[in-house]
């Protein structure tokens, strides 16, 4: 029996008795009966543990699928835990302390690269945007990439997707990154109030620090790299091969609450969704929260399916050679399976 199930028979019950006061006159039995199926339900529930990268608005799908209840739907009680960092991320796979990873596919590369015996397997693709944006000093409507060149940036971690994306947008732009001095020693997190104490004449930020920046009246978002960058595999679910032959249930009931996510994001306004994932974001308003959403939701951010498809994983590998991090290509079928993605759009 499911909770929203036993919460009607619940209601039912009060109902009947005419008023609120008369619902704790229900028998012992009834009472035991309720407890028994509520203890039924949380055994039934299937405990993972997913790390995140960030907590992002970026991420909303995900936020909807948590505060709509639709893991629980799914026989899953979801454990997020935040790893500030796809290494980090991929270190908590790894050992064994998180069951999914939820960061760049660049991390799932490197560990195949790297030999690893049981390298993790990206089973979901939730955005197919760059979700970072440039933040000046100053507030200006013809913003313009040659503006970099000689400028203080705060960038992201070498061999990451945030700097490695910018760097492909500087190159698209026919700009050598090395013409832009790109501090890459901030920890990922840090880089807004670095920026915000007077670091940087620039900084590429993800939400909610890009608008959190604007509203300090510090920073000014002049470009998305998300637009300029095009479609690109931003960030995917994985987990060890191990745990997906093991635990394919677990994997499919995973997805499956993932694609009711993304449906109600792309079936919903933005000022509905941020309703929905306020919770997640107690540090801002629904107001911002929705202006976010909107930004992202603008740029075409959430595809409609979960599924990883080949040509994203090549162009994913065009930006890694780009930026030096890829000394020999990855097969898709090593790295990626689609089965679950696709049984979710069923």
């Amino acid at each position: 029996m499911k909770k929203k199930q036993i919460m009607a028979a619940v209601f039912s019950l009060i109902l009947a008795f005419g008023n609120p006061a008369a619902a704790f006159a229900m028998d012992e039995a009834a009472l035991s009966e309720t407890e028994s199926a509520v203890a039924e339900t949380e055994q039934e529930l299937t405990t993972v543990t997913l790390n995140e990268v960030a907590h992002s608005i970026f991420y909303a799908p995900q936020y909807v699928a948590i505060e709509l209840g639709y893991f629980e739907e799914e026989g899953i009680n979801l454990t997020v835990v935040t790893g500030f960092g796809a290494d980090k991320t991929m270190t908590a796979l790894i050992s064994g302390e998180a069951d999914i990873g939820f960061m760049g596919s660049e991390s799932s590369i490197y560990t195949y690269s790297g030999g690893a015996a049981d390298a993790p397997v990206n089973f979901a693709q939730l955005t197919q945007r760059a979700g970072n944006f440039v933040v000046a000093r100053e507030d200006t409507d013809d913003f313009k990439w040659s503006d970099l060149i000689g400028k203080d940036v705060l960038g992201g971690r070498a061999g990451g997707m945030p700097e490695m994306v910018f760097e492909y947008v500087l190159k698209q732009n026919g700009i050598d990154p090395s013409e832009v001095n790109i501090n890459q020693s901030i920890d990922f997190g840090s880089t807004a109030a670095a920026f915000s104490g007077g670091q940087g004449d620039y900084t590429i930020e993800f939400e909610p620090s890009a608008t959190a920046l604007e509203q300090e009246g510090v920073g000014y978002v002049v470009e998305s790299l998300g637009t300029e960058s095009g479609y690109v595999p931003y960030t995917a679910y994985c987990a060890k091969n191990g745990y997906i032959e093991e635990h394919p249930e677990v994997i499919q009931a995973f997805v499956n609450a993932l694609q009711k996510g993304m449906d109600y994001v792309n079936s919903h306004t933005p000022e509905e969704i941020a309703t929905v994932i306020a919770p997640q974001f107690t540090e801002s308003d629904e107001e911002t929260i929705a202006r976010i959403v909107a930004r992202y939701y603008d740029q075409d951010t959430w595809k409609d399916n979960l599924i990883f498809e080949e040509e994203s994983f090549e162009l994913l590998q065009d930006i890694l050679e780009s930026a030096g991090e890829l000394a020999e290509r990855v097969p898709y079928e090593a790295l990626v399976t689609t089965e679950f993605a696709e049984a979710a759009t069923e």
